[in-house]
């Protein structure tokens, strides 16, 4: 399969961060194949959401355990710690938390692989609970974190970031876009400085 765009988005804290998702979030990924959603969801109902503009997969955040006090997501087969999918002929792991930047010798990029996707290695990782977007290539594996839509970098509720992940003919290219007022725009990485 080739051809393959798939919607990329983490952090959304619905409730928390505000009423609803974005309506520029939904427009966004009107005509994408797949949505990825790296945890950290608390409400299910943006997962039904998103789930009727394509098949999703979703992560569970520690935020969806209850952690801070918040409600625990109800069980649902769409959550779990982790995925790995086949998309447009790439493997690719979903998880909230990843080790970027590494941490070795024990927190790395490798090590959070064998415990997260112990079935295979896959070629792409999608991450999130940094609220920080970025896209690295680490070990060999695309890691792409598309940033929060509604707390980016941790800051108060504001316009964020989301992700692509486009594969054409096995070959995944990722992509971070800002949330404006009249839909999304490609992010500025001349722009961008790492906070850390």
């Amino acid at each position: 399969m080739s051809g393959v765009r798939i919607g990329l988005i983490a952090d959304t804290h619905i409730p928390e961060a505000r009423d609803a998702l974005w309506p520029q979030v939904f427009d966004s990924f009107r005509d994408v194949d797949a949505i990825l959603h790296a945890g950290d969801v608390y409400d299910i109902g943006v997962i039904d959401q998103l789930n009727e503009l394509a098949p999703i997969w979703v992560a569970r955040g520690n935020g969806d355990d209850g952690s801070g006090g918040r409600t625990v997501v109800a069980p649902d087969e769409r959550l779990r710690e982790s995925w790995l999918v086949e998309l447009g002929g790439l493997r690719i792991g979903l998880t909230h938390v990843m080790p970027v930047p590494e941490m070795p010798p024990h927190w790395t990029v490798a090590t959070a692989c064998e415990r997260f996707f112990p079935e295979c290695r896959p070629d792409v990782v999608i991450y999130g609970d940094t609220h920080v977007e970025a896209v690295d290539h680490i070990d060999g594996i695309l890691c792409v974190n598309p940033g929060s839509p509604t707390f980016p970098h941790n800051l108060s509720v504001q316009l964020g970031t989301i992700g692509f992940l486009e594969i054409e003919n096995g070959v995944p290219t990722a992509s971070i876009w800002r949330i404006t007022e009249g839909g999304h725009e490609p992010f500025d990485w001349n722009t961008w400085t790492r906070p850390w």
